[in-house]
């Protein structure tokens, strides 16, 4: 391994300290990772994967394929029988926002239970 892959900069004081140190001995300041704003690619322990769900809402969230995907068969048969009326259409755009800002750990403790 090449030494600059061993190292790097504290994130308060910018001393070289090891790639695995959590605490910086210069100032004392905790490395944590920067938190990655949304990730898409998160798979629920029982296999749902929050990016499938997104696009579902998205493309077909008006016939409530997403419902039906992520185990709420009563709301996706709802969508289906007023799916004429568009109004699914535009609420699966909003839900398909708001599972694009949700939390992982929100994601997996609303769907992602074995049922």
């Amino acid at each position: 391994m090449k030494d600059d892959e061993q190292t790097k900069f504290c994130r308060d004081c910018g001393a070289t300290l090891n790639a695995r140190a959590e605490i910086c001995p210069a100032c004392g300041i905790r490395q944590i990772p920067a938190p990655s704003i949304i990730q898409l690619g998160t798979i629920a322990p029982n296999g749902r994967s929050k990016l499938a769900a997104i696009l579902l809402a998205f493309f077909l969230g008006g016939f409530g394929i997403h419902k039906f995907y992520l185990g709420q068969i009563g709301w996706g048969i709802v969508y289906l029988l007023l799916c004429w009326t568009f109004i699914p259409a535009f609420v699966a755009i909003i839900e398909a926002i708001l599972l694009l800002v949700m939390s992982d750990e929100r994601f997996n403790a609303k769907f992602g239970q074995q049922r």
